[in-house]
């Protein structure tokens, strides 16, 4: 159950960060879910490390830093994709 959790964290993520890129971002969606569940991941990792982690209430710092860290994959992975399908 926690993968079909993964799969769906990662596909929000994934599209929040693309309106966050400006531009056109042409990768699939599969990508763009991989970018989100990587971007949580990383999120995850960087807000327990600067012991953000875990607060009362919402995690907002926790869901800025997935999605700014799933942003910069999709900045990154958009010219490759771009590329590749030229």
């Amino acid at each position: 159950m926690s993968f079909l959790w993964a799969i769906i964290a990662g596909l929000i993520i994934g599209l929040l960060a693309k309106l966050v890129v400006p531009g056109r971002n042409p990768i699939p969606l599969w990508a763009t879910i991989l970018v989100g569940i990587v971007g949580g991941l990383v999120g995850n990792l960087l807000a327990s490390a600067f012991g953000v982690a875990d607060t009362n209430g919402v995690d907002w710092v926790r869901h800025i830093l997935q999605i700014g860290v799933a942003a910069v994959l999709v900045a990154f992975v958009t010219p490759l994709w771009s590329r590749r399908r030229a």
